[in-house]
């Protein structure tokens, strides 16, 4: 099919006249990156500062706050539906510090909280 062929069904679906499920939305079609800024819910978040990053794969998930230098990892689901990454770090005490992020899909965005003792935060993430 040509450009040209394609063009009257590319403007109907952009114009709503179609549903436009073929073009990817969080569910069906999740694997790639995905960026979003971190909100404070409760508590103290360093990680509200800069851009925080989600990468999807087949096989595996990385979710990175404020794109940092910890990643915060997990395996997807198969249905999609639901993701789970974590990272368990030990504090100068010993004491551990577990990090855990939760996210699914929500229209064309994916939505999350992210956690830490110290922190709450919830995220949109878009591609």
């Amino acid at each position: 099919m040509t450009l040209r062929a394609l063009l009257p069904l590319i403007t109907a679906c952009l114009t709503g006249f179609f549903s436009c499920a073929a073009m990817a939305d969080a569910l069906h079609d999740p694997t790639g990156l995905w960026t979003g800024r971190l909100v404070t819910d409760q508590g103290t978040c360093d990680e509200t500062r800069d851009t925080s990053t989600f990468q999807i794969g087949s096989k595996r998930i990385a979710f990175t706050p404020a794109d940092g230098s910890i990643a915060l990892r997990g395996v997807p689901e198969k249905d999609h539906a639901h993701y789970h990454a974590e990272a368990l770090l030990q504090q100068p005490s010993g004491a551990p510090f577990p990090m855990v992020f939760e996210a699914h899909p929500d229209g064309e965005t994916i939505v999350g909280t992210y956690g830490t003792p110290r922190c709450r935060a919830h995220i949109v993430l878009k591609r």
